[in-house]
């Protein structure tokens, strides 16, 4: 087992998956006193793998990055101390122990904080009480509650995650706090069901009270991803519209439209999707709006099928994103008959992804010589006057990005910009701020 040899702890981090996540590792990191970030897992005393396994896709993602990291140090002599923690671990426990000795300890989400006093045997003095390590720049996620009390057919998360435990809005105001004072200019707001929040802690319209606590710190965005639709509401739709930072952007998991599916799906909101789009876009006709889908899920029929496509036709979402169905273990829907074959679902993918990519290439082209405020991400790594930044209308790592060109852009600044173009998911612009 590796040992330092200086003050700073040599950590080798990845975090798999959502947002979420990234918080949980932004979490352990903040515990860690004088460490140093590296680039790869030889390099390292410590390593830290965050999983997901939400869907199959994940499961074997986690599982490649785990025998890759194995790969990596097996030679070395001493080894890093190789953890493994999150979502695979909490799902598959023992059976997953069982298939990689090599992994010094698994950490199940919930012992995630007892980490101190399972490593300081091995790294004594490292560790220290501190505030979480924000490892993005222009944008920092807050993590409003744990876990989810609904209980869609074919989801993992309540199994894997638990139910809904909201954070206290004290502490949430607190974190919020040392977010904004570590010079971070957009805050988003994540959760498994964001529109729950505060519901097991007593609280009335908890979420819109949270915003309008979190708008008085004068972020300059404040974003929220994954409401579910059953929890839009006028109260909360009006206090977007009472606050200029917070962006009328609305990340809405529909994952079907026909009320057939929708009710296998157990859905938790009305059958008819349609009601809550018209609400937002009559109280918010400025909003943008997301949403994912899943098609093959079982028993979708082409009739079923045709009606999601024309739903797609007619909302012409501004993103749009599609899963194929997984059965997966431990899920309601996976013991369904009338499942889909893998070749159906993948054709059913493709027309509703090349349909949403000429809906998004016409939206985008109406920006076309606007003037626009731009938040720079990160400068680009080969041409010295080119940064990659976002609009209001454009979320870290899901939507798509605002390619620069300016002299004096920085990560995490506001520049004004010119869109000279648009692409299918990217806008080119032009700083005018000079």
């Amino acid at each position: 087992m590796k040992s330092p040899k200086s003050t700073s702890l040599k950590v080798f981090s990845l975090s798999l998956g959502c947002p979420k996540n990234l918080v949980d590792t932004e979490n352990i990191l903040g515990i860690l006193k004088n460490f140093k970030p590296v680039h790869s897992p030889a390099e390292a005393d410590l390593i830290l793998l965050n999983t997901c396994s939400f869907i199959q896709p994940a499961v074997e993602e986690a599982l490649e990055k785990i025998i890759f990291i194995i790969e990596q140090i097996k030679n070395l002599n001493p080894k890093p101390f190789f953890i493994v923690t999150g979502c695979l671990v909490n799902r598959y426990g023992i059976e997953i122990k069982k298939e990689f000795p090599e992994v010094d300890l698994w950490l199940p989400i919930a012992r995630q904080s007892q980490l101190t006093s399972k490593l300081e045997k091995y790294f004594p003095n490292a560790f220290k009480k501190s505030k979480r390590v924000l490892t993005t720049s222009s944008y920092a996620y807050l993590k409003i509650s744990e876990g989810c009390n609904n209980r869609c057919s074919f989801c993992t998360i309540p199994s894997i995650r638990g139910k809904l435990k909201s954070k206290p809005l004290q502490e949430l105001i607190l974190e919020a706090s040392h977010i904004k004072n570590c010079g971070v200019k957009e805050i988003i707001l994540i959760a498994q069901d964001l529109t729950a929040y505060g519901r097991d802690l007593g609280y009335k319209n908890g979420l819109a009270t949270l915003l309008e606590h979190l708008a008085n710190l004068e972020f300059s965005w404040i974003r929220m991803l994954y409401l579910y639709p059953g929890g839009i509401n006028k109260n909360l739709l009006n206090i977007i519209k009472k606050y200029n930072n917070i962006l009328p952007y609305f990340d809405l998991p529909l994952q079907h439209a026909h009320p057939e599916i929708l009710k296998s799906m157990g859905r938790p909101f009305a059958k008819n999707p349609q009601k809550v789009l018209e609400l937002i876009k009559e109280h918010i006709p400025e909003a943008v709006i997301r949403t994912t889908l899943i098609v093959g899920y079982p028993g979708e029929s082409i009739s079923h099928f045709e009606y999601l496509v024309q739903f797609v036709l007619k909302n012409q979402f501004h993103y749009l994103g599609v899963f194929t169905y997984f059965p997966e273990q431990g899920t309601r829907a996976a013991k369904l008959s009338n499942q889909v074959t893998s070749r159906e679902k993948q054709r059913r993918y493709q027309e509703i992804m090349t349909l949403q990519q000429e809906i998004s290439k016409k939206w985008l082209k109406t920006w076309k010589g606007k003037e626009e405020k731009i938040l720079i991400d990160e400068p680009h790594p080969e041409w010295p006057t080119l940064f990659k930044g976002r609009t209001w209308f454009q979320a870290p790592e899901i939507d798509g990005f605002t390619y620069i060109s300016s002299l004096n852009a920085s990560p995490g600044k506001f520049v004004l910009a010119n869109i000279e173009d648009t692409k299918t998911y990217d806008l080119i612009a032009l700083d005018i701020s000079d």
